[in-house]
């Protein structure tokens, strides 16, 4: 969070946003792709994260658009953005892979692409003939960056299976590293403060940590419904420092007005 109140809150916007977690099973435990975000970020600076990002304009898919739709299309494109998986099928409905160097190299300069913002995702859907893979997303949680926070989001959670023959990696742009760790592992480093985390981070990971296998976490996952709406409140001090985070349920949350 930020420390002090050395801007105006109130001009700050909430965008809506998207993030995917990637779930595996490579011969073992349940594991999860997370990436840590550079430090020179303006947001979540390095932190340990999911892919994810704001939602934009060409978040869409041919002449549709709506918010729903425009929330999983961000995941997914975020998903091939920062951590190179492409959550898409390609014409005979099989996922696409990546194992043939051809289109790995194809794939990888679209990428490249998409992230300077050169071409927007559904146009690389269109010359590839690809049709994302919208129904294997699985909305688990809904939460709003704080009130004072420079950076405001309004971030819808998701949760998918690592399509086999991709290799996941950080930008090392926006992201300059990446693991695949087990859930409560991730947990107990985040607790030990070896990997920083915002509280919807650690949050879903406790929702991972509950299941041993991907089958039961998309089980679990399609289970949810609509997520509740998670906004935390800040307690601030009267020299302009933030005091406290509190939750829904916490005391003295209720006495804090929404904004």
């Amino acid at each position: 969070m930020s420390g002090s109140k050395d801007f105006d809150p109130a001009s700050v916007s909430i965008r809506p946003a998207a993030t995917v977690m990637l779930v595996r099973q490579a011969n073992g435990p349940l594991e999860v792709f997370m990436m840590r975000r550079t430090t020179k970020a303006a947001f979540a600076g390095g932190m340990y994260v999911f892919p994810g990002g704001a939602v934009d304009e060409g978040d869409s898919v041919g002449d549709v658009w709506s918010m729903n739709t425009a929330f999983a299309m961000a995941s997914i494109r975020e998903c091939f953005e920062e951590a190179g998986v492409l959550l898409a099928c390609d014409r005979s409905g099989c996922t696409v892979r990546f194992d043939d160097a051809e289109v790995a190299k194809r794939f990888t300069g679209y990428r490249q692409l998409v992230h300077a913002g050169e071409r927007t995702l559904t146009s690389v859907f269109e010359i590839e003939g690809l049709t994302p893979r919208l129904d294997d997303l699985s909305w688990v949680a809904h939460w709003v960056t704080p009130f004072g926070e420079v950076r405001r989001f309004d971030t819808r959670f998701y949760v998918a299976a690592m399509p086999a023959d991709q290799d996941p990696l950080h930008d090392d742009i926006e992201t300059v590293d990446s693991l695949w760790v087990e859930p409560s592992v991730a947990l107990d480093r985040a607790a030990s403060g070896e990997l920083l985390m915002l509280p919807p981070t650690t949050a879903n990971l406790r929702f991972l940590a509950e299941h041993r296998s991907v089958d039961d976490v998309m089980e679990a996952a399609r289970a949810v419904g609509t997520p509740p709406r998670i906004l935390p409140k800040v307690v601030w001090a009267d020299d302009g420092r933030i005091t406290a985070l509190l939750m829904p349920g916490d005391d003295g949350y209720d006495s804090i007005p929404e904004r």
